[in-house]
C-alpha cells in the first residue's frame, strides 16, 4: 500500500498542533501542510539517508556541527560525502556564526538536529529563521527535529519563506512508536518528490501495511502524545533539579534526556555503578564528551530508582 492516507493525516495532525504536540496550537498565518510536502518512509534513519543521498554532494562538504546525531557521519561516510564539521561554543550551543560563515566559504548545505542530540539544547524558530536567510538559498537546508515536541520550537512554518528547507521528523519520540519505524520530512513538494526518487531507486517496499495501520491511528490521537511529552518534561525538569542541587552541571533541555556532568566525578565510572544496578545509561568515548552522561527520562518509578541509585555517587 502507498503511504497517501498517512500524509494525509500527517498533514492534519501537524496543522491541528502547530507542529509540537506539546504546545497543540495551530499554525497563524494562514500557513497550511499539504500531504504532497511530505515524505514517509520505514524510520528516520532511512529517511535521513535518502536525505543525505539526495541532497548532499561528493564535491561540497556538508557543514554541521562537531557533537550532534551520531549517523551524520556514517552516512558521510557512506555516500562519500565530505564534512566541514564546526566545534560547539563554550557553552554547549551551535557556532551559528561559524556555520553560516563556512555555509558561505564553500557554498555548502547545512544540516542541524534542533534541539540537538546530545546536548539538548535548541534554537528557535527566529534564530533558525535568520540562520538560514544568511547561507546560499539554492543549497539545502535540513533540520532534524525529532526531540521537537519536549520543549522546541518546530521550523515547519518556515517552509512558506524557505524552498530549500528540509524537516525531518520521527514517529520515535513523543509519538512512542520507537519499534514502528516510521519517519518522514516535510519540504516543498519538489524536494519531497526528490526524495520519493532516491526511495524508488534504493528501496522499493513501501511502508509495511501493520505499520501504516499504526501510524494512522498514532496522528488520530495527537491529544494523548501530548499528554505523553509533557509527563516526561515534567520528570525531566524535576530530575534536573534533582542533579543541579547535588553539584552537578545540567545543560537546559528541550529533549526527552538530560546531558550531564559532575566535576571530579568519572562519567565511565557512574556509567559502571548504575549499570551495576541495572539502570543503563550513555556515556560517550567522544573526545570532549568523555565525562558527560546522557540520561533518557522514563516513569516516575523509573526516575525514583535513579535518583536513589544517584544519591550514593
Amino acid at each position: 500500500p502507498d503511504a497517501n492516507e498517512i500524509k494525509a493525516a500527517l498533514a492534519e495532525m501537524l496543522n491541528k498542533s502547530g507542529g509540537v504536540l506539546s504546545a497543540n496550537k495551530p499554525f497563524v498565518g494562514g500557513f497550511k501542510i499539504t500531504p504532497d510536502m511530505i515524505y514517509v518512509g520505514n524510520g528516520s534513519d532511512e529517511v535521513l539517508s535518502f536525505v543525505f543521498y539526495a541532497f548532499f554532494d561528493s564535491d561540497k562538504k556538508l557543514v554541521r556541527a562537531e557533537h550532534s546525531y551520531s549517523f551524520y557521519p556514517v552516512y558521510c561516510g557512506f555516500y562519500n560525502i565530505p564534512s566541514d564539521i564546526v566545534p560547539l561554543k563554550g557553552d554547549w550551543s551551535v557556532d551559528v556564526e561559524e556555520m553560516i560563515f563556512r555555509a558561505n566559504k564553500n557554498h555548502s548545505s547545512t544540516i542541524i538536529a534542533n534541539p540537538n542530540a546530545p546536548t539538548s539544547l535548541g534554537l528557535s524558530r527566529e534564530q533558525v529563521r535568520a540562520w538560514i536567510k544568511r547561507c546560499p538559498r539554492d543549497r539545502v537546508f535540513v533540520v532534524d527535529e525529532a526531540y521537537v515536541d519536549f520543549g522546541g520550537e518546530t521550523v515547519l512554518p518556515l517552509l512558506a519563506e524557505f524552498k530549500n528547507l528540509v524537516v525531518v521528523r520521527t514517529f520515535s519520540k513523543s509519538l512512542c512508536g520507537a519499534g514502528l519505524r516510521c519517519g518522514y520530512i516535510v519540504a516543498n513538494p519538489e524536494l519531497a518528490q526528490a526524495v520519493t526518487t532516491v526511495k524508488n531507486s534504493l528501496n522499493h517496499f513501501p511502508l509495511d501495511a501493520f505499520t501504516q495501520k499504526f501510524a494512522l491511528e498514532t496522528c488520530k490521537a495527537g491529544d494523548y502524545y501530548a499528554g505523553c511529552a509533557q509527563k516526561i518534561v515534567a520528570q525531566r525538569d524535576s530530575f534536573i533539579e534533582f542533579l543541579r542541587e547535588r553539584s552537578w552541571n545540567v545543560l537546559q533541555s528541550q529533549t526527552n534526556f538530560v546531558f550531564c556532568q559532575k566535576n571530579g566525578v568519572d562519567g565511565k565510572g557512574v556509567y559502571e555503578a548504575l549499570k551495576k544496578e541495572g539502570i543503563l545509561v550513555r556515556r560517550f568515548d567522544t573526545k570532549g564528551i568523555e565525562q558527560w552522561l546522557r540520561i533518557t527520562i522514563g516513569t516516575a518509578e523509573q526516575m525514583s530508582v535513579l535518583k536513589k541509585a544517584m544519591e550514593t555517587i
